[in-house]
């Protein structure tokens, strides 16, 4: 009996610091993305865009299970919908001010981190980039490579339609295109794994990584 509720003591201790921890991590990535020395997260201006990004339920208590946090840093805020990450329909919402480029819409600063609580090792998304034409999301990894890879694939990027609205006396057009499915791009899971330190095939190849919605805001011609 003894041994048994040492035993019970153990795991409730282990719990307990796990939580603690998890807490804190989430607490450092809000506290990052408040007080980076970026884009205003609300702001619209010409040139400038945003990005709200949401994980598919079941993503995030997937990675939980295995002790990762997912969150994102720099110029942007992170929150999480439902009871905890943990919970079956658990979802973390990216919220994410971005730049306009010539290729597509990169996320200046911004970056999304997978951070893996039981053996401290992290994987960084750096500044990714939207390209709608191309159907992808690519970003820096700087654990593995110096050059951008695709990410993520936007899986209906063919069937996303453009809605405008002009606001003539800001002199402001936004354009947002909403909807868009990301799944992880092909290899990217095994990579993820890998570097994050987790066992072969603990995350399915091309799985369903959530959706986004894109507004990208620009100056009205006058005509």
């Amino acid at each position: 009996m003894a041994a048994l509720t040492f035993s019970f003591n153990q795991m409730e201790m282990e719990f307990e610091m796990r939580s603690k921890l998890i807490a804190t991590s989430l607490a450092v990535a809000l506290v990052s993305a408040t007080s980076a020395g970026y884009a205003v997260a609300d702001a619209a201006k010409p040139g400038q865009s945003m990005t709200h990004m949401k994980t598919g339920a079941g993503l995030s208590s997937l990675l939980e299970g295995a002790g990762v946090v997912l969150y994102v840093q720099g110029g942007a805020t992170s929150a999480v919908m439902g009871d905890s990450i943990a919970s079956a329909n658990g979802q973390v919402v990216f919220h994410i001010p971005v730049t306009g480029t010539k290729t597509g819409v990169q996320h200046v600063g911004s970056n999304i981190v997978f951070f893996n609580t039981t053996n401290d090792k992290q994987v960084t998304l750096s500044n990714p980039v939207i390209d709608l034409a191309k159907g992808q999301i690519t970003a820096v990894i700087p654990q593995a490579s110096a050059d951008a890879m695709a990410v993520l694939t936007i899986t209906n990027a063919a069937d996303l339609k453009a809605k405008k609205t002009n606001d003539r006396k800001a002199g402001l057009r936004t354009t947002k295109y909403e909807g868009a499915t990301l799944s992880l791009a092909p290899g990217i899971a095994a990579a993820l794994a890998s570097l994050l330190g987790l066992p072969a095939g603990a995350l399915p190849d091309g799985a369903a990584f959530g959706s986004a919605d894109v507004s990208i805001y620009g100056k009205i011609k006058k005509k």
